[in-house]
């Protein structure tokens, strides 16, 4: 049987969602923390659930309407008036090396004023900021997913701290 501990350390949390619209609200409560430069990174295999947290997370930040997956178009950017701030939802899965990230002028979304949220972020690990959250989704059953968030650097440990208070009560 696979066992995780809810908590890991100051700086991780493992934990297991148990639907798509748990993902989804998880992702709502992560987006309401966010703030202008954040950056967000999500890796996992084909259908881990990797979009549907993104679209929580857009949520979380205010965005209405439809969120999908930008696999054919790479970044897709929200930008509306009810929303905290900008969002910037980009894919990498179509990405062979960071050499192609940086020359869609990925920079100039990683290191702005809006929230952004890479899918595939190990596909160009290079051209991420070196502080960020980094998220590793994984499939447990047919509607569970695993969830390891990584806060790397300082403003994302208080990022993780405050998610793991807010959606825990850790």
């Amino acid at each position: 049987m696979y066992k995780v501990a809810p908590v890991l350390d100051e700086r991780s949390l493992d934990f297991i969602s148990h639907s798509e619209a748990q993902t989804r609200r998880l992702g709502a409560r992560l987006g309401e923390l966010l703030q202008g430069g954040d950056v967000v990174c999500l890796v996992g295999e084909l259908g881990a659930g990797k979009t549907c947290l993104a679209q929580g997370i857009g949520r979380g930040l205010g965005i209405e309407g439809p969120i999908t997956s930008p696999s054919f178009t790479l970044i897709n950017e929200y930008k509306q008036k009810q929303a905290m701030l900008p969002f910037y939802h980009i894919d990498l899965y179509r990405i062979g090396e960071a050499k192609e990230a940086l020359a869609l002028g990925l920079e100039e979304y990683l290191y702005g004023k809006a929230a952004c949220v890479v899918e595939w972020a190990d596909r160009a690990p290079e051209a991420l900021p070196a502080e960020h959250l980094w998220i590793d989704l994984r499939h447990i059953d047919e509607t569970k997913r695993g969830l390891l968030m990584k806060a790397v650097g300082k403003r994302y440990e208080e990022l993780l701290r405050e998610f793991k208070r807010r959606a825990f009560g850790i």
